[in-house]
């Protein structure tokens, strides 16, 4: 067979991703990205550690970041994206910015965090005050909430679900509940941290729902990172990415809330509930699943 004449492929340019060990949403990510872009992602070594404040500086340190970048640096990324929330926010601002100044110097190729990213989208946004959603512990997000504070961002409202594990699984049914909960009082925005957590086809029915832009870890890591090449993200009714010209078809979303409950097809949704008298000591904005999440292995970003 004759294919000489079908040319190509044609050249891609590359995005080069740093994720956690433990990072599963691979496909999430590829979900914001136009055609002509390809990411090349990696992941930090295991770390038999306790999920924890802990863990996250483990899976930051800048020697473990610099292997990554400079294995990276094989495949020609144009920019390179640290996917993980809670390990670009441990360490505080000052913390986020040298991540980003020893990734540049290992890869030497213009770097960001997620939490870089965060501070960049509500930025564009003109957002000051949020809403917070995380499925991490007590401790680990009032970290993402200080580290917000330092850098001008006020919580008005948050929820988390206290997990250390299988977060990738927890359904969209879950993330809208905690949505409705965190936003309380004015916020100009919805933040969902972790990138391990699902939130792709969430945003634009709590964007309609809620009537505020709602941004997602993944979102604006590939949105940064995207800027960065002169691209733009791809998303269907996403307040951050509109306007914004894509470089392939999506799908249409209808702009209003489904009747029914948001979940990925084909898994069991356990359902939220807030907590109140019967929930026992919880944590003031703490959601409990009324059934458990499986604790075999870690699942956190």
């Amino acid at each position: 067979m004759q294919v000489s004449f079908l040319g190509g492929p044609q050249p891609q340019r590359g995005v080069g991703v740093v994720a956690p060990f433990d990072f599963a949403l691979d496909r999430e990510l590829w979900r914001w990205v136009p055609d002509e872009i390809s990411l090349r992602v990696t992941r930090t070594p295991y770390v038999p550690v306790e999920v924890s404040l802990d863990l996250a500086r483990l899976v930051s340190e800048h020697e473990t970041l610099g292997e990554a970048v400079r294995a990276l640096g094989a495949s020609e990324p144009e920019v390179i994206a640290y996917a993980c929330t809670s390990g670009s926010f441990v360490g505080g601002a000052a913390g986020e910015r040298a991540m980003v100044e020893a990734m540049t110097r290992a890869g030497e190729v213009p770097s960001l965090t997620t939490s870089g990213a965060l501070v960049e989208a509500l930025q564009e946004l003109g957002a000051s005050r949020i809403a917070l959603v995380t499925p991490y512990t007590e401790s680990v997000t009032q970290s993402l909430e200080d580290y917000l504070g330092e850098v001008g961002v006020t919580v008005t409202g948050r929820a988390f679900l206290g997990l250390t594990r299988h977060i990738w699984k927890v359904p969209y049914r879950s993330v809208v509940d905690m949505a409705r909960q965190a936003v309380v009082g004015a916020a100009d925005a919805l933040f969902i941290s972790c990138t391990n957590l699902p939130t792709y086809d969430a945003i634009p029915q709590l964007e309609a729902e809620l009537r505020m832009p709602v941004l997602s870890a993944n979102q604006v890591t590939m949105w940064a990172a995207l800027r960065r090449l002169g691209a733009h993200a791809v998303g269907p009714y996403q307040a951050l990415l509109l306007d914004q010209p894509t470089g392939r078809e999506v799908p249409p979303v209808l702009p209003s809330v489904l009747p029914g409950p948001l979940s990925p097809p084909d898994e069991p949704v356990p359902s939220v509930a807030p907590v109140g008298p019967a929930a026992g000591h919880v944590p003031p904005g703490q959601l409990l699943p009324t059934e458990p999440l499986p604790e075999d292995t870690e699942g956190w970003t």
